[in-house]
């Protein structure tokens, strides 16, 4: 059976872009054994609203996993060879520290006084707990989504001690359709009135955040994936009704209630401008010179045929950058109608993928 082991790390100090951190924690889960010269770890990044818990079973009062189907013994990410580890990404609601926890200076929750966070900023506050850790030296950092964003720019920041990136569904920075559409979902709960400028209590602006998954969920998906599961069939009532729902309504209505009940929508907020801060060239003269940081190591970049977030185009075009900057990078595709999505469905394509560029 497999082994979960959580815990948590507390750093002295993280250096943000945008400010500092004092004493931040980081919430992870472990799987697999560190092998006696600590080289054998593979960090895994989360998405938008993951968490660390990537595998096991379900446990109360923790976050579902998530990538089950890749982590164990002689799966993808075998934990008979790997030490797998991922982290609670700072801002997000699952126990590291974020908008919910408690600002040292006034005892009060951070709420919207939290300061903003990029990728960068996640990918060095986790190398900072994975060397609090004793583990110095990655194996392979993946992750997909905004994960595959994190786990670039650790690989970029870290080069000496990452070995292997798979960047999946990810760009090398983002373009301005994914920052306009996370822009409607901030302003979808912002302008909630129960979100009163983040000083909110209990579920706060329930509806503003349910609107924004309902849109976000648009964007997971693809069109022909919509079509193919409802088409135009009702799931309540005539469509020339008011009270009348399609299927694919009732779909949207689903998933912005489900994330109300698991998710905090100051996090959300925080989260999505994460996302929007996303460019592996700023400060670094550019994609090519980012990634030339990386030069001679090992890039798999994986795009998804029918992701209208991330367009395949812009998963191939930062395995191009990578080569131009002299990265060992191939690009693969996921030809799957799930959209956005595929990372967390199409699992025989990603191991068809993943499997022999670890073995490599």
């Amino acid at each position: 059976m497999l082994r979960e082991r959580i815990g948590s790390v507390t750093v002295p100090e993280l250096v943000l872009q945008s400010g500092r951190l004092e004493e931040p924690v980081q919430v992870y889960a472990m799987y697999g054994e560190l092998n006696d010269s600590a080289d054998n770890a593979i960090v895994i990044c989360h998405a938008l609203t993951g968490s660390h818990r990537l595998a096991g079973e379900k446990i109360e009062g923790q976050p579902d996993p998530w990538w089950d189907a890749l982590v164990g013994d002689n799966k993808v990410f075998d934990t008979r060879k790997y030490c797998v580890i991922c982290f609670n990404n700072i801002a997000s609601p699952y126990g590291s520290t974020s908008p919910l926890s408690i600002n040292p200076e006034t005892g009060k929750r951070w709420n919207m006084s939290f300061p903003i966070v990029s990728p960068r900023d996640v990918a060095r506050a986790q190398k900072e707990a994975l060397n609090a850790l004793g583990i110095k030296k990655i194996a392979a950092v993946a992750g997909g989504s905004l994960g595959g964003m994190i786990a670039a720019e650790m690989a970029i920041s870290f080069p000496e001690d990452v070995a292997k990136c798979i960047l999946i569904a990810a760009p090398d920075r983002l373009y301005p359709q994914a920052i306009a559409f996370n822009a409607v979902q901030r302003n979808s709960i912002m302008s909630d009135p129960d979100w009163k400028c983040g000083d909110y209590d209990g579920r706060g602006p329930s509806r503003g955040l349910a609107l924004a998954r309902m849109l976000a969920m648009i964007t997971y998906r693809s069109e022909q994936s919509f079509s193919g599961r409802y088409m135009r069939e009702m799931a309540r009532g005539s469509a020339d009704d008011w009270e009348g729902q399609f299927k694919v309504e009732s779909y949207l209505y689903h998933h912005g209630e489900e994330l109300v009940r698991r998710f905090d929508a100051n996090c959300y907020l925080y989260l999505t401008k994460m996302m929007d801060l996303h460019d592996i060239g700023s400060g670094r003269g550019g994609l090519i010179e980012a990634w030339r940081l990386f030069a001679g190591r090992k890039l798999l970049a994986v795009g998804i045929s029918s992701d209208m977030l991330f367009p395949s185009w812009q998963v191939e075009e930062a395995a191009r950058n990578a080569r131009n900057g002299g990265v060992d990078a191939r690009y693969e595709e996921i030809e799957s109608e799930n959209g956005h999505d595929s990372f967390l469905i199409d699992f025989d394509q990603l191991d068809d993928f993943i499997r022999p560029f670890l073995s490599e």
